[in-house]
């Protein structure tokens, strides 16, 4: 694991009136980049090949328009940890922003050892959200009291609806979610998605099965700030995924009809801002202050920076609780989140992931204070 005395010894090199944000070119990096060029920093986006024209191009600032500064296109992701790509970007001063593409595309062995640059972030923290990881996000739930649906060992143990959550043989980074009610019923839908190719016999065996919980899906969106140790509720919202949505939007007839020949998928599409009764923001600061204390104690210095807590709201009674299905530890993927009031409340207007991360770091350079926020 690159140390933080590595880091600080790489900040010694930094020129810090002329930090510059990076990012990969994916996830949430036109976000990252508006938020650091209104904070007044220079931005940088490390594309692909065959993907850069959102950053390159329709995005790219002439001096008037756009707001991505500069590009630099590797023929894959993972070149990014190449040393003269590395070399690049710390002679440009650079402090980059781990988002979930670039955990996907570069992976956790290389981010943690390889990768030597000042991560926004806890870079220790970031395996955690892998299921299979140790100390995980369900390890550090069950420390925090946050609650979470019951886990099953072994297929033969469901007794009652559950999601299994098993990744795909093409798009390891998607997961195949299917539902089942019974062993049995586990068995032949898994053995179906087994013939058709969308999973592997390998994939199953790591497959996480988890009960699955009725109720309003929210994702709290919060961000941890070390220099004023404060957590905030940027904002609130929930997921479109393909093709579960269109599935949804038709009568239930017609549903029963259309699985009888369209295989279900929950691939992740977009967000939709919304917002949660007034009565619920106590609970949701709870469990936010609650895995603050947990990733401290667990993971110090803790979480720095964007998270957030993916739950359902159960309906009581007496009332209605949170049970939280997914954690993301690092900048979340909606930018809509601003659109919510709760960032508003605080500061006065909407403010987004990546705009409160410009301004963190700008704290963090004004008070000489990086290396509180970096790792």
């Amino acid at each position: 694991m690159i140390s933080r005395n590595e880091i600080n010894e790489l900040l010694k090199d930094y020129t810090l009136d002329n930090i510059t944000v990076g990012a990969m070119g994916s996830h949430s990096a036109l976000d990252i980049c508006k938020g650091a060029k209104e904070s007044g920093f220079r931005n940088i986006v490390v594309c692909q090949k065959g993907r850069e024209k959102t950053y390159n191009q329709y995005y790219r600032y002439d001096g008037r328009l756009g707001i991505v500064d500069e590009t630099i296109i590797l023929n894959k992701f993972s070149d990014i940890t190449d040393n003269k790509i590395l070399l690049e970007l710390q002679k440009r001063n650079t402090v980059f922003l781990p988002h979930r593409s670039f955990e996907v595309y570069v992976g956790f062995d290389r981010i943690e050892n390889e990768f030597l640059l000042p991560l926004f972030g806890s870079r220790a923290m970031l395996r955690a959200e892998e299921r299979d990881a140790p100390r995980n996000q369900y390890y550090l739930m069950e420390k925090a009291g946050i609650p979470y649906p019951r886990i099953y060992k072994k297929p033969d143990e469901i007794d009652r609806l559950v999601l299994v959550k098993v990744s795909e043989a093409q798009r390891t980074y998607e997961r195949a979610f299917f539902f089942a009610s019974s062993p049995e019923e586990y068995m032949d839908r898994a053995g179906e998605l087994l013939a058709a190719g969308t999973i592997t016999e390998g994939a199953l065996k790591k497959a996480i099965v988890e009960e699955f919980i009725v109720g309003a899906q929210v994702n709290f969106n919060y961000f941890y700030s070390p220099l004023d140790d404060r957590l905030e509720l940027l904002g609130t919202d929930t997921r479109r995924q393909t093709n579960l949505d269109g599935i949804l939007r038709l009568p239930a007839q017609e549903q029963i009809e259309v699985m009888r020949y369209v295989a279900l998928k929950t691939v992740e599409s977009g967000h939709i801002a919304c917002t949660v009764k007034e009565s619920l923001l106590e609970q949701i600061f709870e469990l936010g202050e609650r895995f603050v204390r947990v990733s401290k104690k667990e993971y110090p210095p803790g979480i720095i920076g964007p998270f957030a807590l993916q739950a359902t709201f159960t309906p009581g009674p007496p009332k209605e609780i949170a049970v939280v299905f997914d954690i993301s530890l690092r900048v979340q993927g909606s930018p809509g989140t601003r659109f919510t009031p709760y960032s508003g409340y605080l500061y006065g207007k909407g403010i987004s992931v990546g705009e409160r991360i410009g301004m963190e770091l700008r704290k963090a350079v004004e008070e000489e204070r990086l290396d509180e926020v970096v790792t």
